[in-house]
């Protein structure tokens, strides 16, 4: 049996305020993304941000066959005591041996975990789909990025950045935002695979993040009003509904990369059939 434990960033009212917008559970929605790509796999949900996490009786983190690390509305540079916890389990699956994959925050957090640094992003906040990401060298042949295009689109919403690296790793890619995807090796063997977007996120998920983040939106000049923002999310979730309408692609920039599956998955399958199920 494959087990992959999920490792949920956020705090319980967060979740609750992103559920009551429309959103997902961000632990039970990676979760189910995970499963989708592979029918079959088991997964355990912990939320360090809420409290000290307990696996499953008789289970122990080396017995997992990978970890991913969710989103999270949290700044890792905080070191509240939810982010340590988080960090502390990530450092405890780094010694255990087992591949680890993080979504936005989850990249945040493996560097931190690994000694690299982050911080509130000076360019600004990256919000709704990333734009010209772009591979590395080391990228365009890294088994990461394995079908997806050299340059593309993602879903994504962040503040903070990367700004320095653990020893040894890897860029992946980078957009004018920043870094957008790293590698590292751990020195027994342990492998983090991380990007500073949402694979794992839909267009709608997209949406109820801007509901979820309107007065935020709209204080930071992304938006002019809540009109403008309702139409934005409404727009995000026909893009959703309606993948083949190009009238929406066209509107928000966006291509293959967001609207065809099998390619905006492309790191989180890679990762579950290289790293995981090999």
């Amino acid at each position: 049996m494959t087990r992959i434990l999920v490792i949920d960033g956020n705090e319980a009212a967060t979740r609750a305020r992103h559920v009551s917008v429309g959103g997902t559970d961000s632990g039970d929605g990676y979760a189910a993304t995970l499963k989708r790509l592979k029918p079959g796999i088991e997964t355990d949900v912990v939320r360090p941000a809420d409290e000290e996490p307990e696996l499953p009786a008789g289970v122990a983190l080396k017995d997992y066959n990978g970890a991913v690390i969710t989103g999270s509305a949290l700044n890792v540079y905080d070191r509240s005591p939810g982010v340590v916890r988080q960090l502390d389990i990530v450092k405890s699956a780094f010694e255990a041996g087992i591949p680890v994959f993080g979504s936005c925050w989850g990249l945040q957090v493996g560097v931190t975990a690994a000694g690299g640094t982050v911080v509130r992003n000076p360019r600004g906040r990256e919000f709704g789909f990333g734009r010209r990401i772009a591979l590395t060298h080391a990228g365009r042949d890294h088994p990461m990025y394995q079908g997806k295009p050299e340059v593309f689109e993602a879903c994504t919403v962040h503040v903070d950045t990367v700004e320095s690296l653990p020893p040894g790793a890897t860029p992946l890619a980078h957009n004018d935002h920043g870094l957008q995807a790293a590698e590292f090796k751990l020195k027994n063997g342990a492998t983090f695979w991380g990007v500073q977007y949402h694979p794992e996120y839909s267009c709608a998920e997209i949406g109820a993040m801007a509901r979820r983040y309107a007065e935020t939106l709209i204080r930071d000049g992304l938006v002019n009003d809540r009109a403008e923002l309702d139409a934005l999310a409404a727009d995000l979730q026909a893009l959703h509904d309606h993948p083949e309408d190009a009238r929406l692609a066209w509107r928000f920039g966006v291509g293959a990369s967001i609207t065809d599956p099998a390619i905006k998955l492309a790191e989180l399958r890679n990762w579950l059939e290289k790293q995981v199920l090999r």
